[in-house]
């Protein structure tokens, strides 16, 4: 069986910080995850048929089935395999809240991705 990958970037310090938290979480509670860090490796974004900046921007997730969460919802679906964190997955993807989450989350991404380039984080 496949796993989930997760693609992120650990250029951006807040962004590597949220990762290694969420890994922490899920190391030892059977949850297969194999975490792929753009930084170290620029050309794993083809697999997902994604530029790298989009990649360096919001977080990507990759399930079993091989469908593709972007953003909101690649968080929404970590929440959901993460012991203890169900109910937040449950809560950001109830309609109102999900719109608002989104919203937040791709705000978010924007600025900080602005900021890390700024920085010259990559």
């Amino acid at each position: 069986m496949a796993k989930t990958k997760v693609y992120y970037n650990s250029a951006c310090p807040v962004c590597d910080a949220g990762i290694r938290y969420q890994r922490a979480r899920l190391e030892g509670c059977g949850v297969e995850v194999e975490w792929i860090d753009v930084r170290e490796n620029n050309q794993v974004v083809e697999d997902l048929g994604a530029d790298l900046e989009q990649v360096r921007e919001r977080l990507h997730l990759v399930d079993e089935t091989g469908a593709v969460r972007v953003g909101a919802e690649a968080f929404a679906e970590l929440w959901r395999r993460t012991p203890g964190q169900g109910w937040l997955a449950v809560l950001a993807r109830l309609p109102i809240v999900r719109t608002g989450f989104r919203w937040a989350y791709n705000g978010f991404a924007r600025v900080l991705y602005r900021w890390n380039r700024r920085k010259g984080h990559w």
